[in-house]
């Protein structure tokens, strides 16, 4: 039974929802997956790797020379055995993607972020600029010929990688990609991106979460608005408007439907519509399975700031999150934005609606007044579910305190309330987060890599445009000192490692952050962009030291 068939449908199980389905190619990648692990043993071993193979040939010539593999009593494979199997039947993991020159790249492009006056920060910036170059890529033609050998998704423009063992688009990534090309002007390549997330949305209803076939259960924090709404800005480019509103609009129904769609009545007795992660999926993701597997049935369903702080009591369909109600407030105003630019004013009417409705839900259930942030709301055994929805209580915020607490600070609706940016801001100056090199993600130390002691570009970038959007002098002066940390803390760690990495520790300036699934990773998509990104904003005086203090 699905959650859109309960005796109630406005209270949602946490549990249960439509499954999408596997195929036969993942299936067998997953079972190669768990033999590899037994050989060679969980020291390094990455199981993203196994599900990122393609054929050679075809799958069932592949099935029946595994099946005749030799195997010890205990069901292992001899390392000789699989080496020479894997190198027979499979091709490298990442060669289904080829380098692909950016149409619009330039190496020494004019005009390049004139503010930035240090002459060593310039050359920095031009050596990120390059990596943009590093990791552009389009799909092999093999894909195309073959789909069922390989779990890429084809995609119909070059796309950006983030880097290391991620070799595909990312969605929400691609944000940040967007705005380090929109600070070099390469507008064509930040297009490409957009046009390969609108098919994306065409072809299964919303943006996987990446662009492999086992991503087709679960999305991203929504963030395609975003990019549509910031390249028409820099552009004013009508056909980009014109051609993904329908796919915007179509991404906001799947946000506000079924299973992600949940009904709280708060204090006053009013019925507020939020929404929440949930993934088609109800098995370990296939990319980690070997590694979240002895935890399961937990509930992994979405890639989220906090979500694997505590693996052994996951729930994160139970939670009504506060940034993901953010992003889907953002993409109401953007679709409205967007609508009025075309002339479709009964759209714009419509989601301007959507907006008020929305931001009066975040206020009434998220904001906290003692705390001055607003809270990710728990639907928890205690919730009580009535015929129309859950009822609010105050108990069921959680009063941890995280940085995307914060991220309602970057929507206009918000920033623009001088009263409230202030008391937010001094929420978060007294908060703890914001250290030596960045804006901590939470307070608690679990080791996990969504956690303290990690800093992750995008969460800097959010809460300082955010900032920076108010208007405040105040709150510009606070953005600045975080951007500072922060491209201090890039810049050195770059030196010392030659790489741009996805994630830095918030409290030592030049290291890379660590903890979680899988190793550190550097390239790197997101962390490029919002280095570019803040240079542009703030630029750097000839005078300001670069190096940690």
């Amino acid at each position: 039974m699905t959650a859109t068939s309960q005796t109630h449908p406005a209270c949602l199980p946490m549990d249960s929802g439509p499954v999408a389905p596997t195929n036969p190619l993942l299936t067998f990648l997953e079972q190669l997956q768990e033999t590899a692990l037994k050989t060679l043993g969980p020291k390094n071993f990455d199981p993203k790797l196994y599900v990122d193979l393609s054929l050679k040939s075809n799958l069932s010539t592949a099935q029946d020379a595994f099946n005749r593999l030799p195997r010890a009593e205990n069901g292992t494979v001899s390392f000789t055995d699989l080496d020479f199997f894997m190198q027979s039947y499979w091709n490298g993991a990442g060669e289904d993607l080829v380098y692909a020159e950016p149409v619009d790249f330039s190496p020494e492009p004019e005009g390049f972020l004139p503010a930035v006056e240090n002459p060593e920060v310039r050359e920095w910036a031009l050596e990120v600029h390059w990596l943009w170059k590093s990791l552009c890529r389009r799909v092999a033609g093999g894909v195309l010929e073959s789909p069922e050998k390989h779990t890429l998704i084809a995609l119909p423009q070059p796309v950006m990688i983030p880097g290391s063992r991620f070799r595909e688009v990312y969605y929400w990534d691609s944000y940040w990609v967007i705005r380090g090309l929109l600070a070099r002007k390469m507008y064509e390549t930040a297009k490409g991106i957009v046009s390969n997330l609108v098919y994306l949305v065409d072809e299964f209803g919303f943006v996987l979460n990446g662009a492999r076939t086992y991503y087709t259960n679960r999305s991203q924090p929504p963030l395609l608005s975003s990019m549509v709404h910031d390249i028409y800005i820099r552009t004013g480019d009508m056909d980009l408007a014109k051609e993904s509103l329908p796919a915007l609009v179509k991404e906001h129904d799947f946000w506000n439907s079924g299973v992600h769609r949940v009904v709280v009545c708060d204090a006053q007795g009013h019925n507020h519509t939020l929404s929440r992660y949930y993934a088609m999926w109800n098995e370990p993701r296939p990319e980690s399975s070997t590694i979240v597997y002895p935890l399961w049935p937990i509930s992994l369903r979405k890639k989220n700031y906090r979500d694997a702080s505590d693996l052994t009591t996951l729930a994160t369909t139970s939670i009504i999150p506060v940034d993901l109600n953010s992003f889907i407030l953002k993409m109401e105003l953007d679709i409205a934005f967007l609508a009025n630019v075309i002339g479709d004013s009964t759209t714009a009417a419509h989601f301007i609606e959507a907006a008020q409705a929305r931001k009066r839900a975040m206020n009434a259930i998220f904001w906290n007044e003692e705390m001055g942030q607003w809270l990710d709301y728990w639907l928890s055994d205690r919730t009580t579910c009535k015929e129309d929805g859950y009822t609010w209580e105050a108990s069921n915020q959680n009063r941890n305190v995280f940085a995307s607490n914060f991220i309602p600070l970057w929507i206009e609706l918000f920033n623009s309330d001088g009263t409230l940016v202030e008391k937010v801001m001094q929420s978060f100056r007294s908060s703890g987060l914001l250290r030596a090199a960045g804006i901590a993600t939470s307070l608690t130390n679990t080791g996990q890599q969504w956690d303290f002691l990690n800093g992750w570009a995008p969460l800097q970038h959010l809460i300082v445009e955010g900032l920076v959007r108010s208007g405040s002098k105040e709150a510009r002066y606070l953005a600045e000192d975080i951007a500072v940390r922060w491209i201090r803390t890039n810049y050195v760690a770059y030196k010392k490692s030659g790489a741009m990495h996805e994630k830095y520790d918030v409290e030592k300036c030049g290291e890379f952050g660590g903890g979680g699934e899988y190793n550190p990773q550097t390239g790197f998509g997101w962390s490029n962009g919002v280095v570019l990104a803040f240079l542009e904003e703030f630029g750097w005086p000839q005078d300001l030291k670069i190096y940690c203090q």
